[in-house]
């Protein structure tokens, strides 16, 4: 008799772990948590400590669920499955000690939430909202600590904070800053940073992540809509805008819509109505940042200079530089950021084509990134841009104005600095910038096209740092790409103990622009993959993918900056960095 065919899903089940919950049974993987296996099976556990992938500590006491042998109420989140354990979700012990908890929290919570800039996004309100809690029990003495207005990009309200402790967790261990942490015991503990002293007297590189990880109102990019609602306002301002590449696959979900939707030409017919009198794409200067960089990166590897060559696209992995890593400054590319380098010839180049006095001008930016706002405030670059908004504050004045996004028609881009190609949408996503330097850099040494425009090694999310090599002209190069600070660390590490590379990408937010601190909040894993696979779906569809064939860059070149790394770009484009003390006041 034949034996029976063995399936090997039956062998990992019968392995399993024997799991009752509320009352019905199930079979387990070994190695999760409560709060994962019950996800795993479709039932909701509220939480607000707890961050898939970053934190899980029990804190708030608001994923409870009953262990019914032992009797004991288990924080799901943090509690480790185990054999033949039943778990009670529901019952009303459980319902009510939530709610408990959860009256705790609202009773030492600043309850200003319709004027909150977190509303729409609070995790408190709405777990309060889906518990039913109409009435807080609990009454008395609330803690009082000023609001921080030191940082030019983001803004602290204490008294909104639950002392969930995700933006300490996300800031040491995923950013490695290590600016925010717990002081005090019981009702007197405090998160910030050490010593209470401002977010500006810290080390803090403003990336925002700590503003995505608050499920409140305790941290938040600091707003400057009225700011530019003034300008548009004031009819002797001639007031110009730019947005950057993962603005248009992120902001469709600010107006209920998927993520990784394309909201290109919606996006810049909003901006018409808005009262904007010139309307560019950030990724034209990304193009020209291709140029500069790659002319850099091509100088240095044909004349043995610098290497590797770091990137100097993201602010906040600039400021982490700086303060951390001063040593490796001489290493990071002299060419400001395509935010910076728009700013620059919006002064310069575009004045001179309009006409207009210097004083007439307002640049503002629309940018995935809190740490822009910081950028545009640094002092050898306080001239380029005068107001940077995040994509929510976009979102917010889109908002504001009564505008249906949806409805409206395409639009384009105005034409002086508004023309891109498929390398500069890329620029949005971790790898990007590595794989447009490439496009252009290879085919400028080698004379020959990359031979695959895709460049793979550099895509992807899984892998916090990845690494390639290619052949240029019978060179082996070693390229890095690295994504979050933590992981910079570790590239900056390996380095000094040897690692040869000779050109790496760092970008400070996981996932790179896609998700950066003034992007759309989400709580959904696959957010960002949805808004990477879009910009590379937009770099498919452009007739031009090489930065160095964009038309209008080439027309810049020709009428304004002779050649890329010239003097005259070299003036404008480019810029130093220095060392920083870490808790030098302002930053500077």
């Amino acid at each position: 008799m034949a034996d029976k065919e063995i399936n090997s899903e039956d062998i990992e089940q019968k392995q399993g772990l024997k799991i009752s919950v509320d009352g019905e049974e199930y079979t387990a993987a070994e190695d999760m948590t409560v709060l994962e296996f019950l996800r795993s099976i479709n039932k909701e556990v509220p939480n607000l400590c707890y961050m898939e992938g970053v934190y899980e500590s029990g804190a708030c006491r608001v994923c409870l669920v009953e262990n019914v042998d032992s009797g004991e109420l288990i924080t799901s989140c943090n509690t480790p499955l185990e054999e033949g354990m039943r778990i009670e979700t529901k019952n009303d012990r459980v319902r009510q000690t939530r709610i408990m908890n959860l009256e705790f929290l609202l009773s030492n919570h600043e309850s200003d939430c319709p004027s909150c800039v977190k509303n729409g996004s609070c995790e408190l309100r709405q777990i309060t909202e889906e518990m039913g809690i109409r009435d807080v029990r609990f009454s008395g003495e609330k803690t009082e600590q000023p609001v921080d207005e030191s940082s030019p990009a983001l803004r602290r309200v204490p008294d909104k904070c639950i002392n969930c402790r995700r933006c300490e967790n996300i800031c040491s261990d995923t950013q490695t800053v290590n600016v925010l942490a717990a002081e005090g015991r019981g009702f007197e503990t405090k998160i910030g940073p050490a010593y209470f002293e401002e977010l500006a007297s810290s080390p803090c590189v403003m990336c925002g992540q700590c503003a995505v990880a608050c499920p409140t109102g305790a941290i938040a990019e600091k707003e400057y809509i009225n700011e530019v609602w003034r300008a548009l306002n004031d009819s002797d301002q001639h007031v110009i805008v730019q947005t950057a590449p993962a603005v248009r696959v992120a902001l469709a979900e600010e107006f209920d819509q998927p993520p990784g939707t394309i909201a290109t030409g919606k996006m810049v017919s909003a901006l018409r109505i808005m009262g904007f009198d010139g309307v560019f794409d950030t990724q034209f200067t990304a193009d020209l940042t291709i140029m500069e960089e790659g002319t850099e990166f091509i100088e240095r590897f044909e004349s043995g200079g610098q290497l590797p060559l770091f990137t100097s696209c993201s602010p906040g992995w600039i400021k982490f530089i700086e303060a951390f890593y001063p040593e490796f400054l001489d290493n990071v590319s002299s060419c400001k950021s395509p935010q910076q380098m728009f700013g620059a010839l919006a002064n310069s180049y575009y004045l001179e084509k309009e006409n207009l006095d210097p004083d007439e001008l307002t640049v503002v930016s629309i940018m995935p990134c809190t740490a822009k706002k910081y950028e545009a405030d640094r002092p050898e670059m306080e001239e380029d841009v005068d107001y940077v908004l995040t994509t929510r504050e976009f979102a917010q004045m889109i908002k504001q104005q009564g505008i249906h996004l949806w409805n409206l028609p395409e639009g384009n881009y105005d034409k002086l600095m508004g023309s891109s190609t498929g390398a500069a949408a890329i620029f949005g996503t971790t790898g990007g910038v590595m794989e447009a330097a490439l496009r252009t850099a290879y085919e400028l040494i080698t004379e020959q096209e990359l031979p695959e425009l895709d460049f793979s090694p550099a895509r992807g999310l899984s892998e916090g740092i990845k690494e390639a090599s290619l052949e240029l002209n019978g060179t082996e190069v070693n390229i890095a790409v690295s994504h979050g600070l933590g992981n910079a660390r570790e590239v900056l590490e390996a380095i000094k103990n040897g690692r040869e590379y000779h050109f790496v990408e760092f970008m400070s937010c996981p996932g790179g622009c896609i998700g950066g601190g003034g992007q759309p909040i989400s709580r959904e894993s696959e957010t960002l993959e949805k808004r990477m696979k879009a910009l590379y779906e937009i770099d498919r569809e452009k007739d031009r993918r090489k930065s160095h064939e964009n038309p209008q860059v080439q027309k810049l070149y020709s009428e304004y900056l002779k050649e890329a790394g010239s003097s005259r770009a070299h003036e404008l484009l480019h810029t130093d960095y220095t060392t920083r003390d870490s808790y030098a006041k302002n930053g500077g």
